[in-house]
């Protein structure tokens, strides 16, 4: 008699795995890749920025800033503004003493961010504490007004500056650009405006009650002082003497 055959187990299958649609992969692919350009068209775009800051920079090294973007905005308002540039060996150096003593007196000791002041500024919840390096940054390169993008590309602009110019070109650029008077733009217009003379032949009373009118020139003014300008100036006539004195006016001066 033939054997039984026992009949062979059928293995079930495995299902297939489902396959993703192609549109969806497609779709994720497309996204991916849109992600990684944008992500490439930022990182140059910021590169880009950087490097003409830097180059917009380096051409102030040498060259005079025309005008400034606060400087345009009141000659479009004002019609006409006063501004005459000059070297600084054409400035009284006690009118340079003065501005260091009045706005920054730690000017030759820090890298463009007085990082003492500003923390004492942040403790007292004020704010403040710009350098006279931000403050012609700011002047030269941004706008006016009080804006967290401005302090910050100030913050950032501002080491770069320090960087690229001299301790003497700061101040020669600040005294040239600050504005003394509505319209006042200057040293040079200043010292004729207020007193008749040329920046370099102001006094050393002269230059501190410039400096004084500095922080509110359109409140204040040199030529006929206020009693809290007068005292405001006699102190920066004192500090002027002192920076002379203990060094810190070396970084400027030499």
């Amino acid at each position: 008699m033939a054997e039984a055959t026992t009949p062979k187990k059928r293995t079930a299958k495995k299902p297939a795995p489902k396959k993703k649609p192609a549109k969806k992969t497609q779709k994720l692919g497309l996204i991916a890749r849109a992600r990684r350009f944008v992500r490439r068209m930022v990182f140059l775009g910021i590169v880009s920025l950087c490097g003409f800051a830097l180059l917009w920079t380096l051409l102030y090294a040498f060259i005079n800033p025309p005008t400034t973007p606060y400087m345009r905005a009141e000659a479009h308002r004002l019609v006409n503004i006063k501004q005459e540039w000059v070297a600084m060996e054409d400035i009284a150096p006690v009118m340079a003493r003065s501005a260091v003593a009045a706005e920054d007196a730690n000017f030759c000791l820090h890298w463009g961010l007085d990082v003492n002041a500003i923390q004492a500024a942040v403790e007292r919840g004020r704010g403040g504490a710009s350098t006279i390096s931000q403050q012609v940054v700011k002047n030269v390169f941004l706008w006016h007004g009080r804006s967290w993008t401005r302090k910050a590309i100030e913050a950032l602009w501002t080491p770069m500056s320090e960087a690229v110019w001299s301790k003497r070109r700061i101040i020669e650029i600040y005294l040239n650009v600050a504005e003394f008077d509505e319209g006042v733009f200057g040293v040079q217009a200043a010292a004729r405006h207020y007193f008749g003379v040329d920046a370099s032949d102001l006094s050393a009373t002269q230059a501190a009650r410039l400096a004084a009118i500095l922080p509110s020139p359109k409140n204040r003014s040199a030529s006929n002082p206020s009693t809290f300008t007068r005292r405001r100036a006699a102190q920066i006539r004192s500090g002027a003497a002192t920076i002379a004195a203990d060094g810190r006016a070396d970084c400027f001066e030499s």
